[in-house]
């Protein structure tokens, strides 16, 4: 909606990794100087960790947008809850090898002539895992195992896993210490500063044909700041719903009590609605028998329609008899409850016996 309002070419603040919306923030800069060290190396593991919408997932689009395919075998997975021979198929599969009915001892053979193939043509081969916090141990030790194979004493693969910070103490696990030796490099993406926001949100808009409609105001993008705490991602959620609000109220310029009315918004959207509260428990047989002893018997049921006043005499009358009704169908199926219970629990064996196996 609000693209064709401000004539924009396409959605700037869309929120699935794009490489076109690639924004140099001062620790995605660090990322990439560390990941060009690791790459130079040709071997071992290179680890990069990041809150949730840090900014992994496009650095890895960055990457991939930006390596000489020529000279680079990369090959991108999205890790789910595998475990170690499920993850070795998926690299296979990542790699061109086929998988179905071949056994594990001839699916790594075949893995490993794959990837000599790309290394005798020229190429390096790098697998690239997204998510790794949700790996388990054994798929971590299946890649431990893979980034082995060499020919001549090179490397034949190298790995990039892309995580979140519990994949950090994941990796200090002492299980995972012959895994831990092999990283070569390793970076924590921080969020963005305060002073690094403003260039990434005109980045973006800029790479949609923005024309200064709307303006923003310099008070804004601390307040953007102020409630995304920088994460790339929250960003883009709190600035696209921005630019719908500016073009529903007509706005020529966004401002901080702009950004503050839409966080609330989207704050209120993201509330966990509270569970509907649990059905009434059916009482056991025994439990009603106990309500339904003499004692209690004669009691007055409470009232099923509150006395009120009745101001028509003919209303009250008809009131009067419903309640009369209703008290006379509760009394009955008092009755019925409290023989049916004695028949289940001393007059029918039969019945005992089902009640028993139900």
């Amino acid at each position: 909606m609000y693209i064709e309002h401000f004539g924009l070419t396409g959605q700037p603040f869309q929120l699935t990794p794009d490489a076109r919306f690639w924004f140099e923030s001062r620790t995605h800069k660090k990322a990439m100087a560390y990941l060009g060290y690791g790459l130079a190396q040709g071997e071992g593991f290179i680890v990069i960790t990041g809150e949730i919408g840090a900014g992994k997932s496009t650095l890895a689009a960055h990457l991939q947008a930006s390596i000489d395919r020529a000279r680079l075998n990369a090959v991108s997975l999205v890790s789910t809850q595998v475990e170690g021979d499920d993850m070795l198929r998926l690299a296979a599969q990542g790699f061109g090898v086929a998988v179905r009915g071949v056994e594990k001892a001839a699916l790594l053979d075949a893995v490993e002539q794959r990837l000599d193939e790309e290394v005798r043509a020229g190429k390096r081969n790098l697998l690239i895992v997204d998510e790794a916090q949700n790996l388990s141990v054994s798929a971590l030790e299946e890649l431990r195992m893979l980034s082995n194979f060499q020919i001549r004493g090179r490397a034949l693969i190298q790995i990039l896993l892309l995580g979140q910070p519990e994949f950090r103490d994941k990796l200090a696990s002492p299980s995972l210490e012959q895994l831990r030796q092999r990283v070569i490099a390793t970076h924590h993406l921080d969020a963005m500063e305060a002073d690094e926001l403003q260039a990434y949100i005109l980045h973006r808009l800029a790479l949609v044909g923005w024309q200064g409609k709307p303006d923003i105001d310099g008070e804004a993008f601390g307040a953007i700041h102020a409630r995304t705490n920088g994460i790339p991602r929250r960003v883009n959620q709190l600035a696209n719903r921005l630019l719908l609000h500016a073009a529903v109220a007509g706005l020529p310029l966004i401002e901080a009590a702009d950004v503050e009315t839409v966080a609330s918004e989207l704050e209120a959207d993201s509330v966990t609605p509270q569970p509907a509260p649990a059905p009434e428990r059916v009482l056991p047989l025994r439990a009603a028998r106990l309500s339904l002893s003499p004692a209690n018997e004669g009691a007055a049921p409470a009232p099923i329609i509150q006395q009120v006043p009745v101001a028509d005499p003919e209303l009250a009358r008809r009131i009067a008899a419903l309640e009369a009704r209703a008290e006379e169908q509760e009394a009955t199926l008092r009755r019925v409850l409290t023989l049916l219970v004695d028949w289940v629990e001393g007059g029918n064996p039969e019945m005992a016996y089902r009640s028993n196996v139900a």
